[in-house]
């Protein structure tokens, strides 16, 4: 009764939250907008909006590690692993540029799917073949402008944690277009808000870890299909060494 009555009212600030600060986002777009040509502003005032839920949630300790790997020049196919809604709130977390790939029902959703409209984020209609081709465009123009995107190689959430089979679509970008890879490896939401129901579980502690790199040069004579099998193997062996007891 206790999780009902909190997770009720963590919903509840995060809707009236929205409805006070796409204002915001809006007064802050309309100033920068003819200038910040990639809208870096309206990103980074972004990340502050959604890491207010995680920063204020007593329940939820996210760290976060290996964030001085991350080349703040560089245009990434970023990559992360999903196990919850939470994933989207802790990766924002990072405060570094980058345009997300979503599905495009997140963008019908009243100031949030708003606000990520003007930031110019990806749609994707998942299983229509125009809508992928139209995302994988936007996203070669977006890394062409030196901006980062960040997919979820699943795909959709993982039901029960485990790590689902890669799609190929960050892979081929990543090879067609010559940029590297950045793999973010996220552990503990899966536990806090499951993929069914909106239920928060309790105290978890929630890490992000950006691995090292993967250069252009070292999958260059890799197939997609190869680069996207070494990086879920990799993936694999970070999220299960997490449970391996100590040696």
């Amino acid at each position: 009764m206790l999780a009902t009555v909190l997770s009720s009212l963590f919903w509840v600030f995060i809707t009236v939250s929205s409805l006070l600060l796409f204002p915001v986002a809006v007064l802050i777009w309309a100033v920068t907008v003819l200038f910040d040509r990639r809208l870096r502003a309206l990103h980074l005032f972004t990340c502050f909006w959604a890491s207010i839920y995680t920063w204020l949630n007593p329940i939820w300790r996210v760290t976060i590690r290996g964030r001085e790997r991350i080349r703040r020049d560089c245009a990434y196919v970023m990559v992360a692993n999903h196990q919850s809604l939470l994933d989207i709130l802790v990766l924002f977390r990072l405060f570094v540029h980058y345009k997300w790939v979503s599905k495009i029902e997140i963008f019908r959703v009243p100031c949030i799917g708003w606000n990520m409209s003007m930031n110019r984020y990806i749609k994707l209609r998942r299983g229509d073949a125009a809508s992928i081709t139209a995302m994988m465009s936007a996203c070669e123009k977006t890394l062409a402008e030196g901006s980062s995107v960040m997919i979820f190689p699943e795909g959709t959430r993982s039901a029960d944690g485990r790590l689902k089979p890669f799609k190929r679509g960050a892979f081929q970008l990543a090879k067609s277009e010559r940029v590297p890879l950045l793999p973010i490896v996220v552990e503990g939401t899966s536990h806090a808000l499951p993929k069914r129901g909106f239920t928060l579980r309790g105290h978890h502690d929630i890490r992000v870890r950006i691995l090292d790199e993967i250069p252009p040069e070292s999958f260059a004579n890799l197939s997609v299909e190869e680069l996207m099998a070494r990086t879920h193997a990799l993936f694999a062996s970070e999220l299960s060494s997490v449970h391996r007891p100590a040696a």
